[in-house]
C-alpha cells in the first residue's frame, strides 16, 4: 500500500493519499483547495490514477479541493449521503465499501461533529475526520452537531475497533500525526466520562469561537470548492 499524509498549516488539516501499488489506483481523503497542486504532483510522481476525492464531512475551516481535483484528474468526488451537496458524484453510505484496486475503505456513519460526518476503516487504521481526534473530539455546536450522537459514534462504533488500529484525524493542533484506538481510550481527556449525559454536558460547555473561515468555507464546500 502507498500511504502519504499531507498537512495544511493554515487550517491544520491532514489530507491522506492512499493507493494500491499494483493497480496504481488512489484516493485522497479531505483534500484542501490550496494544496491541490501538491496532491497532483504526488499523484504524477508516483504514477497513480486518482479515482476518488473524498470528504469526511462538509468542513467549516477550509475549502475542499475535491472540485479542482476532479477537473484535473477526472476523479469521482464523494461525501456522505447525509451531506447537503448537489455537485458530488457519489454519496457514501455505511456498509457500501469504496474500492480502488485491491484496497477498500469501509464507511462508518459517525454523526455528532456534523450531521453528515463519516469515518473510514481500512485494514489496520481508521480515518476519523473531526469525530475522534488525537486527545480530543470534534466540537458539536454547529452544522447540526449533536454531542449525544457523537458520544454514540465514538463509544458505540469507533472505540469498538481493535486497540491497535491507528487513528488518522482530519485535524491536529498540537503536532500529533497519528494515534491509536487504545491510546485514545487510555489518554483522551474527553473520553474520561462516566455517562452519555456527562459527555453531552462537557461538549455543551466548551464555549469555542466559530472557525474563522466558517461563513466562506461551508457554502463553498456545498459547491465542492468551485467558487
Amino acid at each position: 500500500m502507498i500511504f502519504r499524509q499531507f498537512f495544511d498549516d493554515t487550517s491544520w488539516t491532514y489530507s491522506y493519499l492512499i493507493a494500491d501499488p499494483l493497480a496504481k489506483e488512489a484516493v485522497i481523503i479531505d483534500p484542501v483547495l490550496e494544496r491541490t497542486d501538491h496532491y497532483i504532483r504526488a499523484i504524477r510522481e508516483l504514477n497513480l490514477t486518482l479515482v476518488y476525492a473524498i470528504d469526511t464531512h462538509i468542513h467549516a475551516d477550509h475549502i475542499t479541493g475535491s472540485g479542482q481535483l476532479k477537473q484535473a484528474t477526472d476523479c469521482t468526488t464523494a461525501i456522505g449521503s447525509h451531506a447537503q451537496v448537489d455537485c458530488i458524484d457519489l454519496k457514501i453510505s455505511e456498509g457500501l465499501p469504496i474500492r480502488f484496486g485491491k484496497l477498500q475503505l469501509s464507511p462508518i456513519y459517525t454523526p455528532g461533529h456534523t450531521d453528515d460526518s463519516y469515518s473510514f476503516v481500512m485494514n489496520d487504521r481508521v480515518f476519523t475526520g473531526d469525530t475522534l481526534m488525537i486527545r480530543s473530539t470534534g466540537r458539536t455546536d454547529f452544522q447540526n452537531g449533536d454531542p449525544g450522537q457523537q458520544y454514540d459514534s465514538i463509544f458505540k462504533k469507533l472505540l469498538t475497533l481493535p486497540d491497535h488500529y491507528l487513528i488518522y484525524p482530519a485535524h491536529d493542533y498540537n503536532g500529533w500525526t497519528v494515534s491509536s484506538i487504545g491510546e485514545e481510550k487510555a489518554h483522551n481527556p474527553r473520553l474520561k466520562v462516566r455517562s452519555r449525559t456527562e459527555y453531552i454536558d462537557q461538549m455543551n460547555n466548551l464555549k469555542l469561537a466559530n472557525p474563522k473561515l466558517m461563513d466562506v468555507a461551508v457554502p463553498a464546500n456545498r459547491k465542492c470548492g468551485m467558487i
